[in-house]
């Protein structure tokens, strides 16, 4: 694969104009003071199917040959691409396939299928889902679509980056979630040719760090078991290749967040920019306000990834939160 470049994320943004939400870039003055920082969040929990995957999804898929996408997408995922991919088949007119964890939330599931996708489930701690999803392409005929380690998902990705960097110019350090890779590498492909100045973070929990570990080794690793974090769409074990071929050249730094901080953080999203997130789609945002982003002046952009959280589990999550004391909602 050539390098990822800016002019592939600007062409996904072309081709993702018709069918993708522009998601709103949101602040209040509490996150301000908060942080320490002008911030601002960029709502992907808010994009279509809940989350930023509806655009490398749909962008991979509809950029196959049309014979190839005819006879149908598979894919692998812990529940957010899944329902992205659920909606790109159906906006293309195509069948889609997703693997999923025999553990995924229900919303998720539920989502999925509403949206017409055909249901495969593993189990996480004995099975491989990309052996999984390997062996329906071969038998089905059907065209893999996967969740991160493709140019074009990289590039779909990013766009997210590229609207919030063209709405605010002025951020001069930029947040992401870090899982397979794909939203981080995208991120960080267009926002250094946009300002070659700006740094770009990447988030993972505490306990499913791959793509810091691999850094510090100069090497992608691979954790030794799946990683035991309420943030499971980040629990990769190790950074996809094509995704670490950019993150490894472009990311300025790689930190972790704690269960406890992305709880915080979904609570704090809630309280003060009226957004739910997921415990995923939370680590960046739960990075800031931990104070784990290196930053020297200026404006803060983070990416608030995902929303696919079901009402129980987000009302026990930000329940246990602890909160520092809070300034009212401005």
């Amino acid at each position: 694969m050539t390098e990822l470049s800016a002019r592939d994320v600007q062409d996904a943004a072309a081709n993702l104009e018709p069918v993708a939400a522009r998601t709103p870039a949101l602040t209040a003055l509490s996150l301000d003071q908060a942080a320490g920082w002008p911030v601002v969040c960029k709502a992907e929990s808010l994009q279509r199917t809940g989350s930023f995957k509806f655009r490398g999804a749909y962008h991979h898929a509809s950029s196959l040959p049309a014979t190839e996408r005819a006879r149908g997408l598979v894919g692998a995922s812990s529940g957010n691409h899944a329902q992205a991919l659920a909606l790109a088949g159906r906006l293309l007119e195509v069948p889609a396939t997703v693997v999923i964890p025999a553990d995924a939330p229900t919303p998720k599931v539920e989502g999925i299928r509403a949206l017409g996708g055909r249901v495969v489930t593993y189990h996480r701690d004995s099975e491989n889902r990309d052996d999984l999803v390997a062996e329906i392409s071969a038998r089905d005929g059907l065209a893999i679509v996967p969740s991160a380690n493709s140019r074009h998902i990289m590039a779909g990705a990013g766009t997210a980056a590229l609207e919030l960097l063209t709405d605010h110019p002025e951020i001069e350090t930029l947040v992401v979630p870090v899982g397979g890779g794909g939203l981080a590498a995208g991120t960080a492909t267009i926002a250094k040719h946009l300002n070659p100045g700006i740094k770009v973070i990447g988030v993972e929990p505490e306990e499913g760090a791959d793509t810091l570990l691999s850094m510090r080794c100069g090497q992608r690793i691979a954790l030794p078991e799946i990683p035991a974090t309420i943030a499971d769409g980040l629990g990769h074990t190790s950074p996809s290749p094509l995704t670490w071929a950019v993150n490894s050249r472009l990311l300025d730094a790689v930190v972790t967040v704690t269960d406890r901080d992305i709880t915080t953080a979904m609570a704090f999203a809630f309280r003060h920019l009226k957004v739910v997130a997921e415990p995923s789609g939370a680590c960046a945002l739960a990075a800031v306000l931990a104070g784990h982003v290196p930053h020297e002046s200026g404006m803060i952009g983070v990416v608030i990834s995902g929303g696919g959280v079901d009402l129980l589990t987000f009302h026990r999550l930000i329940s246990q939160a602890t909160h520092r004391k809070e300034p009212l909602r401005v």
